[in-house]
């Protein structure tokens, strides 16, 4: 058996008895590396741990440690607070806004993942808050990521053009930014209605008082002036304290909280503005708060989601084996030399979106484009179409709990079931990666050959 088929059969495998047995699917992707790995690729540990993604590991232990400290110190229910006070307390519109603000950090020029870290915790904190659905939040976040990220001044869409004129080809910025932008927005839009997002109250904040008691960190004083009665507890204000005079609300930061807060600024202005890695910039971030106030980060390094990083580490160490053995380039090349233009253009738009769900999305544009090639050469297809097709059904799939912005989803989910909501983001996703390349394909390819 040759070491592609081998792999193949290896990743079914890991997929079935995950699905059956309650093992974590992480370690049987480690289990099944050095198995493939080893018995029919000849690679030696190091070379199978060479596809350890050391760079997520760093993202996801730094984004979920800076935010427990920030959950500690109720630096979050601040956050949160305020989001709802800017949309004038319209609970429906903040997935929106979620979708709005990552959309335009990284059509602007940030990481995708960069943005989907920063945005992420604090959507998801604040569904938990009011009981929105975590997906539509997580989901939000994340197709807002995507649908801004193939701008001309982008990550993703200086890399695809640069892709496309380095074959030669005539490409289009403007139809390939349009074309993800409107796609995830659609996309945005069905998950709006399917996960509620019509149902949500619209109200001020001032009109949940109850909620807003809950947003209170831990220890303060909440007084009740206009509604009779005394208060309960002091009436002096402290800081972190909600206050209700009349229609307004005033939430004061103490000194934890504003240095917390200065910290989630740091970590935007580094990673966004001066593309530093987040997780580097978010761990330097939460050593320093873990320092300066050490009562805040007690506990925090608990909340580190260390089932879903040994989860993602796993498989996608599996995965770095499965593309070292040439099991992604037989596939490829395979479907790149098809006769019919059509139908290769939609199994390239599959090859593309079943990889990039379980590996870089960066890599697998700069290797599907250039396979495409041979037949955007007949003439038969649309280069701009085609070239847009694959980047969406490339990106479109990042929502799986296996990529960088599906796992940042995963490991800030607050409040639910974290391994029900891993099989929630894993069935979405499948879903995704079958419906996603045949609707890019349906929408840019098919109209270019008719």
């Amino acid at each position: 058996m040759s070491a592609q088929i081998a792999s193949i059969i290896g990743l079914v495998v890991m997929f079935v008895i995950a699905t059956a047995l309650p093992i974590n699917m992480g370690a049987l992707g480690f289990a099944m590396a050095f198995l493939v790995g080893g018995a029919f690729a000849g690679m030696s540990a190091t070379g199978i741990l060479a596809g350890f993604p050391g760079d997520l590991f760093v993202t996801l232990v730094g984004i979920t440690y800076l935010f427990a400290i920030a959950q500690n110190n109720g630096t979050v229910d601040w956050l949160v607070h305020y989001a709802v006070r800017l949309v004038g307390g319209r609970i429906s519109v903040i997935p929106w806004v979620m979708f709005a603000v990552s959309a335009v950090l990284t059509a602007i020029g940030a990481v995708s993942p960069g943005a989907v870290a920063i945005i992420a915790p604090i959507a998801l904190r604040f569904a938990a808050r009011y009981k929105i659905h975590p997906m539509l939040m997580g989901l939000m976040v994340v197709h807002g990521a995507q649908g801004g990220g193939f701008s001309p001044i982008s990550i993703y869409g200086g890399i695809t053009n640069q892709v496309v004129k380095n074959a030669g080809l005539p490409g289009d910025e403007i139809v390939l930014f349009l074309s993800s932008l409107a796609f995830n927005a659609a996309v945005a839009l069905v998950i709006f209605f399917l996960f509620g997002g019509h149902r949500l109250p619209v109200r001020r904040p001032s009109e949940d008082f109850e909620g807003l008691v809950d947003a209170v960190p831990a220890g303060a004083s909440v007084p009740v002036r206009g509604h009779g009665g005394t208060p309960a507890r002091p009436a002096g204000p402290r800081p972190g304290a909600v206050h209700r005079e009349g229609e307004d609300h005033h939430v004061a930061l103490d000194r934890e909280q504003a240095l917390t807060l200065t910290g989630l600024v740091v970590l935007a202005v580094a990673s966004l503005a001066f593309s530093l890695n987040v997780g580097l910039v978010a761990m330097s971030v939460a050593v320093v708060l873990a320092l300066v106030c050490p009562r805040g980060q007690k506990g925090a390094v608990d909340k580190i989601s260390w089932s879903t990083v040994l989860l993602i580490g796993g498989v996608i160490t599996y995965i770095g084996v499965l593309q070292k053995t040439g099991a992604v380039d037989y596939v490829g090349g395979g479907v790149s030399t098809m006769a019919a233009p059509l139908l290769g253009a939609l199994l390239l738009c599959y090859v593309a979106g079943v990889v990039s769900a379980f590996a870089s999305s960066v890599a697998v544009l700069g290797a599907t484009i250039p396979l495409a090639v041979p037949l955007l050469m007949q003439g038969h297809l649309g280069v701009p179409g085609m070239v847009a097709a694959i980047a969406i059904s490339t990106t479109i799939v990042d929502v799986s709990p296996f990529s960088t912005n599906g796992a940042l989803v995963v490991a800030n989910a607050h409040g639910v079931d974290r391994d029900a909501f891993f099989r929630q983001m894993l069935i979405y996703s499948a879903i995704v990666v079958v419906v996603g390349p045949l609707l890019a394909w349906l929408a840019l390819v098919v109209p270019g050959l008719l």
